[in-house]
């Protein structure tokens, strides 16, 4: 009682703060995740793999019967040519793995982190090499990737201010732009909405993702759903190996398919990367929701502070809450951008620009200057800020 008078909160304190609450919350989400997908491969999966050793197991008989082979000696035979596929050896004719062109294509996979598998190192000096080849190789790409979305964030920045002054514009209202020297080179207030940029990279990714497969299913051979699916597995560096494309040793138009081949991997692999990345963001803020609604449930009490006049309910998010609302310059001080927010601009906001207030639109860079994101985001929002 005492406490309460002194004016304390009157719930109990939560056990763990928002960070490690919605770190804990993820990993349970994450790990039912892979529980109902493997249930749902499992289905999917599993007759076809009972049937094809049925299958298998019955032409090893037939084949051992009919030309009266050991079976021992064939599986020897079958084993010492499975060293040599993963040497690149294969019944039809493909491309050298480690000429120029073949060994390009390994290292494009290793520093994107595709790694399709059908060519790896076999000599202990190449395995070594590609250990220290890969630690650099894969940080400076995904340095790149964060890199690719904050360029497309900026363009869509400009996109917006050009697009605002525009309509200014043909309205006759002239912009002032001598009165704001120190936002010209600034386009925090024109960040996109995190849904518009997850909107934008998705339709990029499904026009590359379609075009890529009309090209690979003409010169691969492939059906238009198999090219889909090696579109995705590639973008996605998921790189299961099944189907690899540009193995063969001739195609027409051979030099023309293998550009566009590399193009079509680059392009695929930055709009996916930097879709998973958005998508993240909005994950992150759909735990915290989660969070606070958890930690907020049932504790909505009225508070017995002896303070004159409070209105507040005893929750520790809503407290927050309101003392950023008691404080908002202070709160503005502690973090150069409200997180999740389109920032207002300065009250001295010139004539024709918008002066956004109170906004409520989620930005891309803003979401991630949180404490307690992944480090790829603390690069992204670092870099977005330096701009």
């Amino acid at each position: 009682m005492a406490h309460r008078r002194a004016g304390g909160c009157c719930c109990p304190r939560a056990p763990m703060n928002e960070d490690n609450a919605r770190f804990c919350l993820l990993a349970g989400l994450i790990l039912l995740y892979l529980l109902c997908g493997a249930a749902i491969f499992s289905a999917l999966e599993h007759p076809f793999e009972l049937r094809a050793r049925r299958l298998w197991k019955q032409q090893l008989e037939n084949f051992t019967q009919r030309y009266r082979v050991n079976l021992g000696a064939l599986h020897t035979l079958l084993r010492q040519y499975e060293e040599a596929n993963g040497a690149g050896i294969r019944v039809d004719t493909l491309r050298p793995r480690w000429d120029f062109s073949g060994a390009f294509y390994f290292v494009g996979t290793v520093v994107s982190t595709i790694g399709f598998g059908m060519t790896t190192p076999v000599t202990i000096a190449g395995k070594i090499f590609l250990i220290f080849y890969g630690l650099i190789g894969c940080a400076a790409t995904i340095l790149f990737f964060n890199l690719f979305l904050e360029r497309i964030i900026t363009m869509l920045a400009y996109i917006m201010r050009w697009c605002h002054e525009r309509r200014l514009r043909c309205a006759g209202v002239e912009s002032s732009r001598e009165e704001s020297s120190g936002e010209e080179d600034s386009l925090e207030g024109w960040k996109p909405s995190v849904y518009y940029v997850m909107l934008i990279l998705g339709v990029a990714s499904v026009v590359i993702a379609c075009s890529a497969s009309t090209l690979y299913s003409s010169m691969e051979n492939w059906s238009y759903v198999d090219s889909l699916y090696f579109c995705f597995v590639a973008f996605s560096t998921i790189g299961f190996g099944d189907l690899v494309s540009s193995q063969r040793q001739q195609y027409e138009s051979q030099e023309a398919y293998r550009l566009g081949n590399c193009l079509f991997i680059l392009m695929g692999v930055c709009c996916i990367y930097s879709l998973f990345n958005v998508i993240s963001i909005i994950i992150k803020q759909t735990l915290t929701w989660i969070v606070g609604k958890l930690v907020c449930s049932g504790r909505h009490r009225l508070c017995s502070c002896s303070k004159s006049g409070c209105r507040w309910l005893c929750c520790p998010c809503l407290q927050k809450k309101n003392r950023n609302r008691l404080h908002p310059h202070a709160h503005l001080r502690r973090k150069r951008l409200k997180p999740n927010t389109v920032q207002p601009m300065a009250s001295h906001c010139p004539a024709g620009r918008h002066c956004f207030r109170d906004g409520s639109v989620e930005t891309v860079c803003d979401s991630e200057t949180d404490a307690g994101t992944v480090a790829m985001g603390r690069m992204l929002a670092v870099v977005c800020q330096e701009r």
